[in-house]
């Protein structure tokens, strides 16, 4: 059998690039092009590509038609909203995510801003460095886990390993999703489905989870933050646009809802002038949520295995939902 071609679209630095290289099974040769490869370059070498790997960067569409044998565009991200899937499915090449390698870090980094703003983290930290010991504490303005209500927008990967961890803190859960999980899948992982409207009126805690299509564009907009509680939080470790960003400043200036923990932007890198970074019930990190070390074996065993599975005729896993339609 002859070898396997694999060209790896990436912008990561060399010693992450070196980690997922260290995967490569037996049998296949892969070319890493980064952002200094040129478009004639990124073309000639697709041209006989059996798989495009991507991380951090992604290729033009010039560069996927050119790439006429390719059969998986497979990613090491769990979103997809920067790929164009239309072209990809009318050139029958399928698209597969990460098949939840990050879900671990992601979750957790979400349990994180939840647990910092009922904490006061954000405050607390300068303070007790700085001498003003329990300053920002005024016993009414941190919170606990037990007993809350966590709203789960999105319950893919991530949103179920977000269920898994604040149910060990006691917390309730709920859910929304276009695709519900099934009966028995529900009961197992303790969480309940309800509307739309209704997780965000009854939920503590708006956890965002879904990916970024057109129909969850803006998903979290003026009117379902202002059906939340003013008590309640959100928070967004999914893709900026998910969330109506211009609404979510006016709703927290207002104090239509208490705080929120945000990972991603609308803008990024976020603009230092944002609002939202000027605002001390707001907990702001760097599109950082699913990037720890620990991710990038599993997210390259996987990818590999997908391509291993599509090499011997069978169907690749975690196909983007848009090519189930």
């Amino acid at each position: 059998m002859s070898e396997v071609k694999v060209i790896f679209f990436t912008g990561l630095k060399q010693a992450i690039i070196d980690e997922v290289v260290s995967y490569v099974p037996s049998g296949y040769d892969l070319t890493v092009l980064d952002r200094e490869s040129t478009k004639e370059q990124q073309i000639e070498a697709v041209k006989d590509a059996d798989f495009l790997l991507c991380y951090g960067m992604d290729p033009s569409d010039e560069v996927v038609r050119a790439a006429e044998k390719c059969r998986l565009v497979q990613l090491l991200a769990a979103g997809y909203d920067r790929v164009n899937l239309t072209l990809l499915r009318d050139l029958e090449i399928p698209c597969a995510n990460n098949g939840g390698a990050n879900s671990w870090a992601v979750s957790d980094h979400a349990l994180l801003l939840m647990l910092s703003i009922y904490k006061q983290l954000l405050a607390s930290d300068p303070a007790t460095r700085q001498g003003r010991w329990n300053e920002p504490i005024t016993g009414q303005n941190t919170f606990e886990m037990a007993g809350k209500k966590v709203g789960v927008l999105g319950i893919g990967n991530i949103g179920k390993q977000v269920a898994k961890r604040v149910q060990s803190f006691d917390a309730q859960v709920q859910y929304y999703d276009l695709y519900p999980l099934d009966d028995e899948v529900s009961k197992n992982l303790g969480v309940t489905y309800v509307s739309l409207e209704e997780l965000f009126r009854t939920s503590d805690i708006i956890t965002c989870h879904t990916p970024l299509t057109g129909d969850t564009h803006h998903i979290v907009n003026a009117e379902r933050l202002a059906m939340m509680k003013s008590s309640a939080i959100l928070i967004n470790t999914s893709r900026g646009p998910v969330v109506d960003e211009q609404a979510l400043i006016e709703a927290l200036e207002r104090g239509i809802i208490a705080g929120a923990g945000l990972d991603v932007f609308e803008q990024e890198p976020v603009d230092p002038h944002n609002p939202l970074l000027t605002m001390t019930n707001v907990v702001a990190t760097p599109h950082m949520a699913g990037t720890t070390w620990d991710t990038w074996a599993r997210r390259a065993q996987f990818g590999f295995e997908n391509m291993e599975r599509v090499r011997h005729g069978e169907s690749p896993q975690a196909v983007v939902r848009d090519f189930d339609s």
